[in-house]
């Protein structure tokens, strides 16, 4: 059986049609807690609000065996151009549908019944975690701070996502 990692690798997608390294503000902030919190950040890109350009970007960080989890930000409001759900879903082998249903409740707090504008979700491929989660740095952060930074806390109980690791491709 293998081992829970001693550290967890993260990669992270900003995805935007008009957003550069320059003007991207959710990434590099999402990055940051990620280190702060002891977890390494594999890769990292903006990926154009595109299903092809996003689906080839997930595939090769599910391929890489250092990457546990995907946290894309962006693309996954109500306009034209807001696809990442379109593009994450059919790559997962299994929906976290617990994970829309937290996102909600601590977004509502934040924003009140607007949070029913954002198609945050989740799921499974390959052994790797994929959440997709809103573009606003509010939504980020709702995520990062009231949901994902816990349970990719390996102290956090009474359970976590990190023990889960070295079971997601049982079969």
């Amino acid at each position: 059986m293998k081992c829970v990692p001693e550290t967890v690798g993260f990669a992270v997608m900003t995805v935007s049609d008009t957003r550069d390294t320059k003007t991207d503000k959710t990434g590099p902030w999402l990055r940051e807690q990620i280190v702060a919190e002891g977890h390494a950040v594999i890769d990292h890109a903006i990926v154009p609000d595109d299903i092809g350009s996003i689906q080839s970007q997930l595939g090769s960080w599910i391929a890489n065996p250092a990457i546990h989890a995907v946290i894309a930000t962006g693309g996954t409001g109500l306009t034209g151009r807001d696809v990442t759900p379109e593009a994450f879903r059919p790559m997962f082998e299994k929906e976290m549908d617990g994970f829309a249903a937290v996102f909600h409740q601590v977004s509502f707090r934040s924003v009140g019944v607007s949070t029913i504008q954002s198609r945050a979700i989740a799921g499974i491929a390959g052994g790797t975690y994929l959440f997709a989660i809103p573009g606003s740095s509010g939504g980020c952060r709702d995520a990062w701070n009231h949901v994902l930074r816990d349970e990719f806390d390996r102290t956090h109980g009474p359970c976590n996502l990190v023990e889960l690791i070295p079971r997601l491709t049982e079969r």
